[in-house]
């Protein structure tokens, strides 16, 4: 339908005759997401047209039908200054029940809200459904929503969470999410002054159906009961998002703590959770490590730490059900084979601090990851186990999965070279010793327990003859000087020598020594550095 027409009728068209000339164009365009760029100021003046319609009092049918227009033309960013105004936004907020701009009001829903109509209710969701794309498209329309506080609106919706409809609720939040992750300069507000984090938490309670046996810990989920309905694992993933930016800082406190000790909880209570989809699952239990991820890390003793359902005796009581899922993504994600950077580092991270400051993450995970070493005849990459493909990563073309993975197993490892090489070979731990400065030997700075590893009677008996540069027995391969003459050999050296230094001197190598303190340093540095004063010590 010709783009000037329906602007001529709308001009003198009553409320009936634009709900029927808007609903034409909504079902030519319901699924039009590129539009003509020669069209742009028609748009732009059919927005402005729509909005005029909304700013007067036209029954619920009408307004639905104005709101699916605008919802149409909200996709392309270039037309949407008519409704990136103070008017425009307020009139949006208004049709989804905000009320932006007031003064005061904690949003107590009025005995005519509560009894909307089903076109009511549609009109609220159109509106939401706008507001989302307005504020993701227009960085202007992000500033008007600043300006008229749209952001308190929508934390005292959140206060009326257990009365929502699935799709009021579930566009109440992704409009949370998109102000808070396109205006880093709202999240303090929001936290301070709306208390959206707490919430959050309370929306995530109740959509989780959390039911508490202790301060920190949920009931375990009934295993004959149904998976989690998708509109439930929609709402929630949605606060999980929202939560994660308002988390990315923290300024700590008491309250806080305990706050966080209590996502800490719920987002275990999660982990534990089936939705309908193994592929449902896996993003809802994504979303919960990336949100994991932002908490203090001496809040993730909860995820272990459940006493009404008890634990392992091995690990101190701890309960390693949550840890194991953790594993068990981890490797999923490994299996995959793509998309490291945003699929896998984020758990990776996680475990690693898990390790770092909880001893017994630490030893279970070690014991899954890094079992006592047995056949030492293949080489640490080589394989199917999870250390074998965590092994591969150290050597990963992407720099940040790459430092991420050795970290992982270096912590495991209680961040002693020695035990780190044992599994992984010195040509896998090359970049982060190198990047550690730990070359030459040594441990990390983090402290650990004295616990000692026990090798197996199968490595004891291998260890002298295994390659510490691949990480395991080699067979045995000819010498090639073993038939040379001493003159020979002087000979090759000598060529190898000539060789090196020429490649040197184009620039095309450059040869690098180990300083003492472990790092690395060019040759002639490194042969200049003063050894170490040994004064003190005892010799003979």
């Amino acid at each position: 339908m010709d783009l000037n027409n329906i602007l001529s009728q709308l001009e003198t068209a009553n409320e009936e005759e634009t709900e029927t000339l808007l609903l034409q164009f909504n079902r030519e365009n319901s699924h039009t997401f590129t539009f003509n760029q020669k069209e742009e100021a028609l748009r732009s003046k059919l927005c402005q047209s729509v909005l005029t319609v909304l700013g007067k009092q036209v029954q619920p049918s009408c307004q639905k039908t104005c709101l699916e227009t605008l919802r149409i033309l909200s996709r392309d960013k270039r037309v949407l200054a008519p409704v990136a105004t103070r008017e425009g936004m307020l009139i949006l907020s208004g049709m989804a029940r905000l009320h932006a701009g007031e003064e005061g009001g904690d949003n107590q829903k009025t005995p005519q809200e509560d009894t909307q109509s089903e076109e009511e209710e549609r009109v609220v969701v159109e509106a939401l459904k706008c507001l989302c794309n307005v504020v993701y498209n227009s960085s202007a329309a992000q500033q008007v929503s600043v300006e008229v506080q749209l952001a308190h609106g929508l934390c005292a919706n959140l206060r009326t969470a257990r009365t929502w409809h699935h799709e009021v609720g579930l566009f109440t939040l992704r409009l949370l999410f998109l102000l808070s992750a396109l205006r880093p300069d709202v999240r303090g507000s929001l936290r301070r002054e709306w208390h959206a984090v707490g919430l959050l938490t309370k929306v995530l309670e109740h959509t989780l159906d959390v039911r508490w046996v202790g301060p920190y810990e949920a009931a375990r989920p009934d295993p004959q009961a149904l998976p989690m309905p998708a509109k439930d694992n929609e709402r929630a993933m949605e606060a999980l998002k929202a939560l994660f930016n308002l988390t990315l800082s923290n300024a700590g406190g008491e309250e806080d703590d305990h706050q966080f000790r209590l996502i800490s909880a719920i987002l275990r209570h999660l982990l534990m959770l089936k939705t309908e989809t193994e592929e449902k699952t896996e993003e809802a239990h994504s979303h919960a490590i990336n949100l994991l991820n932002n908490l203090p890390v001496s809040c993730l003793d909860v995820l272990i730490d459940v006493p009404v359902q008890g634990g392992q005796e091995k690990y101190g009581g701890k309960n390693m059900d949550a840890v194991q899922v953790l594993i068990d993504f981890m490797e999923k994600r490994i299996d995959k084979g793509s998309n490291y950077k945003e699929g896998l580092t984020p758990v990776l991270s996680l475990l690693t601090e898990g390790s770092r400051h909880h001893r017994e993450i630490r030893r279970y995970i070690k014991a899954q990851v890094l079992p006592p070493l047995k056949d030492v005849k293949i080489r640490p990459e080589i394989g199917t186990a999870i250390r074998n493909k965590l092994v591969r990563l150290m050597t990963h073309v992407d720099m940040g999965v790459k430092q991420t993975a050795a970290e992982f197993l270096f912590v495991l490892c209680k961040e002693s070279v020695d035990n780190l090489l044992k599994y992984t070979g010195y040509g896998n731990a090359a970049g982060l010793l190198v990047a550690r400065g730990l070359l030459a030997g040594g441990r990390g700075e983090t402290q650990y327990s004295e616990d000692e590893d026990s090798d197996t009677e199968e490595y004891k008996s291998a260890k002298p003859f295994i390659n510490p540069i691949t990480g395991h027995v080699e067979e045995p391969m000819p010498n090639p000087i073993e038939e040379m003459t001493e003159e020979q050999k002087e000979y090759e050296a000598q060529k190898l020598v000539y060789m090196f230094d020429k490649l040197s001197r184009q620039n095309v190598i450059r040869p690098m020594g180990v300083r003492p303190d472990g790092t690395l340093a060019p040759l002639e540095e490194t042969l200049c550095d003063p050894p170490e004063d040994n004064s003190g010590s005892d010799s003979d």
